[in-house]
């Protein structure tokens, strides 16, 4: 097996030590079955980033995260790269005046969707009418928006084909980190709405009963921000192809955030994936790697490795670098920087030696903090197989240094 084992806890890749001494706080609170890092690991907040807990009976609001439900979709275009080129700089530019990126919208363009008339809202309505009406009003601000941090939108050159490919990567975003907040907040005994001291790094899971009110009410109201973020990464792809004047003929749609109901060796068990990505035998999914490294359509293997992995695998090629010792501590003030490893000279040349139109991002989201995603990838080679191979051309993010509460 590629993985080895310390303390009862699987790990892929090198472990990581912050990591680790979260996952072992994990492993040994409730009712855990296994505990897992996939070798994009590293630190979050409770719950490592990468981290995979199986639980018996139990959900953790705090093992999802704040950014419920994020993930990615991916479609192939009918278009090839080569094509596109020429225009490269003028589509990369539509597509940061179009969509909306960081915090508020750079349109009055509101998504309207039959999302908003399901059913499941009742759940916010039994917590109370204020918090029903704003996290429906929040949600639909904020639908079809990608925010910042990670976040993006990017287009591909599919190695072998020359297929042109979209891709996106965003969450629930205000909806989702207000829900998980919210949830965090009645586990302690404060309002819904009260403002919130913030999870430490080391602080053990936040775990419900499935059977209790709380539980209950946390997967359908974790369920319905999984909507959300699918209805808006579907919207979002839908004004990338309009831009690119195309159509998409495959397509690969997947959370990497979030908890499932699984059947493992005979038994139902609550799987939560905090930045890794279901991978059963067959399954497709995208991941992604920096905007300097290639990303790829894997898929789910039906081996004994992967089963042991309780069929979940990364989700990206994993950070190295904190965001701050990358771009530095900011003065919110005066809108400065400083300290900083990362410059963006560097960062561009980095982009443009790899031939990426670049449009918004920080050092912070610069290659040089982030693993190569071959390496980590090797690491499962038991567990998925790569199916397509796509090398970015266009990277659209969030501006540099532009606040955002409700990034990854």
């Amino acid at each position: 097996m590629a993985y080895q084992v310390i303390d009862g806890i699987r790990i892929w890749g090198s472990p990581d030590a912050g990591a680790l001494a979260q996952a072992r706080t994990c492993a040994g609170t409730g009712q855990v079955v296994q505990t897992l890092l996939m070798a994009d690991h590293h630190q979050g907040y409770s719950q490592p980033i990468g981290g995979v807990v199986v639980y018996d009976g139990q959900i953790s609001p705090s093992g999802v995260g704040y950014d419920i439900a994020c993930g990615n979709k991916a479609v192939r275009t009918r278009l090839y790269a080569a094509d596109m080129k020429p225009r490269l700089a003028q589509v990369m530019d539509e597509i940061a005046r179009t969509i909306s990126f960081g915090i508020g919208r750079v349109n009055q363009e509101k998504a309207d969707h039959a999302l908003f008339d399901d059913p499941d809202w009742a759940v916010y309505s039994s917590i109370g009418k204020q918090v029903h009406d704003k996290l429906k009003t929040l949600a639909r601000d904020q639908l079809g928006t990608v925010g910042s941090g990670n976040h993006f939108v990017d287009l591909f050159e599919e190695e072998g084909t020359g297929r042109l490919w979209a891709a996106n990567h965003f969450g629930s975003r205000g909806f989702g980190h207000r829900t998980a907040s919210g949830f965090l907040n009645l586990a302690a005994d404060r309002g819904f709405l009260d403002n919130a001291p913030g999870e430490k790094l080391e602080q053990p899971p936040v775990l419900f009963d499935l059977n209790s009110e709380l539980g209950e009410m946390y997967e359908c109201a974790m369920r319905l921000a999984g909507r959300y973020a699918y209805a808006g990464r579907d919207y979002v792809m839908d004004q990338v192809l309009r831009i690119l004047g195309t159509e998409a003929d495959f397509a690969v749609h997947n959370h990497h955030n979030y908890a499932w109901r699984e059947q493992h060796d005979g038994r139902e068990v609550i799987v939560v994936r905090k930045g890794a990505t279901p991978s059963a035998p067959g399954q497709l999914g995208f991941i992604g790697g920096s905007m300097g490294d290639i990303s790829v359509i894997v898929q789910g293997k039906d081996s004994a490795e992967n089963k042991e992995a309780f069929y979940s695998t990364v989700h990206g090629a994993g950070r190295i670098m904190s965001r701050t010792q990358a771009a530095g501590r900011m003065n919110w003030k005066t809108r400065a920087r400083s300290g900083g490893q990362i410059t963006r000279a560097q960062m561009m040349e980095a982009v443009q030696s790899f031939g990426v139109e670049l449009r918004g991002a920080g050092t912070d989201e610069s290659p040089f903090v982030y693993r190569s995603l071959r390496q980590v990838l090797d690491a499962h080679a038991e567990t998925i197989g790569v199916l397509h191979t796509l090398k970015p051309i266009g990277v659209c993010m969030a501006g540099a240094d532009e606040f955002d509460p409700y990034k990854d």
